[in-house]
């Protein structure tokens, strides 16, 4: 069995400890079975970008008749946008490799692994145990318990990347992040969308004004059903259908495409881990509980990023990764700060949002509400941006920003 003073699960934001701890000396091992990275540069925020960015042009193009501007989009090469990112992915990767195996004080284990004792691992056939073990071992989409859903070939937010045709129509279970951005991408391709969320509306984490403004513009594009039930998926021939019923589909109704994609969020890896093994505790959706310190129910342990599922974001889970290391590595204590995070979402009408929802504010503070029209200023006016706003949530007595 080999002995290490840090052992890292995950080379997503797994790798700022790797660095951190290598920068003090530390004899370290890597685990993982891949893709390296993690999820961002692989499967998320850089594959997705590279998706969107020509999906954005194509809109530009169509909206700018408002200006004056009549053009039109002749062609859209989709293998070759799709082949572009999948190129872009796989050579970071491979850089990625080429710097690991070379790193000094660094044993890399590219395979799976799982927790067969306190703090000890079997990761390829080999025994390894750590002093300290940073679990950063990511999420993997979340598959719906959709009767039939499993006798088709359904997409999900990781395999879609690699459709190399796109598609003429296609159905997307959710509507979240994933949904709404992976729904402007396939529409602005020429694709036919439709969305069935179960909630009464899209983007539930977003203020509910936000949300009905992008509902009103996707439904200019694509298709939206909320509040209805995915009773079945069913495969006829080279399409799939949805039976979908709820008080705005009707008592039943079907609904027909040739691809199925399931976007009904993420859920951690904890459990490919066998994290109970090493007495990590987990929540009753399987992400390993962490205190504000980012340590686990064991000392010595902690959880970073997604599987911790605390704020599934990559530049949150890089800072959390920063705060553990420190943790773990000094005697001074930092402790997660959520409270300025921000995040967005690359839809169209794109929304980003740092801090509390009014929602939030409310229970806690006495609070004021500002909002503003995009063409309240110059920029806004120029683009003709008649249904953009932003909006400000305020203590009152202080006038802290709580939300924007």
């Amino acid at each position: 069995m080999k002995h290490y003073d840090v052992i890292v699960i995950g080379s997503g934001c797994g790798m700022n400890i790797v660095e951190e701890t290598l920068s003090h000396s530390r004899k370290v091992a890597l685990v993982d079975k891949g893709p390296l990275g993690g999820t961002c540069p692989n499967l998320g925020c850089i594959p997705s970008k590279m998706l969107i960015f020509p999906a954005d042009r194509v809109m530009e193009i169509k909206e700018a008749q408002k200006l004056g501007v009549t053009v039109e989009v002749k062609n859209i090469d989709f293998n070759f946008i799709m082949e572009r990112m999948r190129k872009s992915v796989s050579k970071q990767q491979e850089e990625m490799r080429r710097a690991l195996t070379h790193a000094p004080r660094l044993d890399f284990y590219e395979t799976e692994a799982r927790f067969i004792a306190d703090f000890t691992l079997e990761a390829g056939g080999e025994k390894i145990k750590g002093e300290t073990i940073f679990i950063a071992a990511g999420s993997r989409p979340v598959i719906p318990p959709v009767k039939g859903l499993d006798s088709v070939p359904y997409l999900t937010s990781d395999t879609v990347l690699q459709l190399r045709e796109r598609p003429e129509s296609l159905i997307i279970i959710g509507g979240g992040y994933i949904a709404v951005e992976y729904g402007h991408f396939f529409t602005a391709m020429g694709a036919r969308v439709t969305i069935l969320e179960m909630a009464d509306r899209l983007v539930l984490a977003e203020e509910p004004e936000i949300a009905d403004l992008l509902r009103r513009e996707l439904a200019k594009r694509l298709d939206i059903y909320t509040g209805i039930s995915v009773e079945e998926i069913k495969k006829n021939g080279e399409t799939v259908t949805a039976v979908i019923s709820g008080p705005k589909a009707g008592k039943k109704k079907e609904i027909s495409a040739r691809y199925v994609l399931a976007a009904t969020g993420r859920r951690s890896n904890a459990d490919l881990l066998q994290v109970e093994k090493t007495g990590v505790a987990v929540d009753g959706k399987g992400f390993i509980i962490v205190d504000e310190y980012l340590e686990t129910s064991r000392k010595k342990i902690f959880a970073v990023g997604d599987v911790n599922g605390r704020h599934m974001f990559t530049h949150t889970a890089n800072q959390e990764s920063v705060v553990a290391a420190n943790n773990a590595l000094h005697p001074t204590r930092l402790k997660m700060d959520y409270s300025a995070a921000p995040h967005a979402v690359y839809s169209h009408p794109q929304i980003a949002s740092v801090g509390m929802t009014e929602a939030e504010a409310r229970k806690k503070h006495k609070i004021l509400v500002g909002r503003a029209k995009y063409t309240d200023v110059a920029a806004g006016e120029a683009m003709l941006e008649e249904n953009g706003f932003t909006k400000v949530i305020v203590e009152k007595d202080t006038g802290r920003i709580l939300g924007f």
